[in-house]
């Protein structure tokens, strides 16, 4: 089982005909992708008591992602204003003060000791924002020093929301640290670390005791630097995009949900992600970018599902 913790919240999508409320958030998107996919999820989040918080709770429900340890709060669920470009580009503004996502206390932690997960996976907002971002950073550090999964992190970078950059370069440095699995989207690395290569950055997180990088690309496809250091390079899947809405999330849960295909996923990390073969790790690139394709030929963040997949992977080959 994989467990995904942070925000679950609405985008209000608005394009030229209207506006359209839909559920939402990087984390929450991430484990509607791997339950598609047909991996176990558990999502731990906070959800809000207004309507916006039953439509997720919902939306989640459906897509058999598993809320036991979802926490009902009393604080008003998050809004993201996502506004797409006539080439479907999204661009957002958020709704977030006094917002349920955020307000994470140590009580309302489980103990992932005790149970069948094999990796945690987080990032975005849910880390940057206090005062809920320390508490998660926490369940990171015990989980990592008690090395029995996986910990991933994607950095998602809201620039219009956390405009401090040294303070999110510190950020950042403190908590990649604690993950075996970073990604990050050349925009996120770009506004981080302005006039550093790529290739500089990842070399970086690789001593700072990451054993696997990615970099999403957009159109121009994806990076992994490997735990023995070989880089592979995946181009992007062809398609006719509607938005960009969720592709990053997607192409998270894809990486996700191919790992633990492999058995790559769970205690003793570092190693098991070193056993990881050249082979495995271009088709586990492969599937990453090929969910993200179908998601980005459909409206929003509707990732597709597990025999979706397979029939354009098949095709390709």
């Amino acid at each position: 089982m994989i467990v995904v913790a942070g925000e679950a919240l609405i985008d209000l999508v608005v394009t030229a005909e209207g506006q359209r409320a839909v559920p939402g958030g990087s984390p929450a998107n991430v484990a509607v992708t791997l339950a598609r996919l047909d991996e176990p999820v558990r999502l731990l989040a906070r959800l809000g008591p207004d309507e916006y918080g039953r439509q997720i709770a919902e939306h989640l429900a459906a897509n058999r992602v598993d809320l036991r340890w979802a926490v009902r709060a009393e604080e008003p669920t998050s809004v993201a204003v996502a506004t797409l470009s006539t080439a479907g580009q999204a661009s957002y503004e958020f709704r977030l003060d006094g917002a349920a996502d955020w307000q994470w206390t140590p009580q309302e932690l489980p103990d992932l000791a005790g149970s069948s997960a094999t990796a945690l996976h987080t990032g975005s907002l849910a880390l940057a924002l206090a005062p809920g971002a320390q508490v998660l950073e926490g369940l990171l550090t015990r989980e990592r020093d008690r090395d029995g999964l996986t910990i991933s992190i994607d950095l998602n970078l809201r620039p219009s929301i956390v405009t401090d950059r040294a303070a999110e370069q510190e950020r950042v440095r403190r908590q990649i640290r604690l993950a075996h699995l970073v990604k990050a989207s050349d925009e996120d690395l770009a506004w981080l670390y302005p006039g550093r290569s790529i290739g500089d950055v990842l070399a970086e997180w690789r001593e700072a005791g990451v054993s696997c990088a990615v970099v999403t690309r957009g159109g121009e496809g994806a990076w992994l630097l490997a735990p023995n250091g070989s880089l592979h390079e995946q181009p992007a899947v062809r398609t006719t995009v509607v938005d960009t809405v969720g592709a990053g999330d997607s192409f998270t849960g894809g990486l996700l949900a191919a790992l633990a295909d492999i058995d790559a996923l769970g205690d003793r990390p570092a190693d098991r992600l070193a056993a990881v073969t050249e082979q495995q790790w271009s088709a586990v690139l492969r599937q990453a970018a090929t969910v993200a394709a179908l998601t980005c030929a459909r409206r929003g963040a509707s990732p597709p599902t597990r025999a979706e997949v397979e029939a354009l992977l098949t095709t390709a080959t």
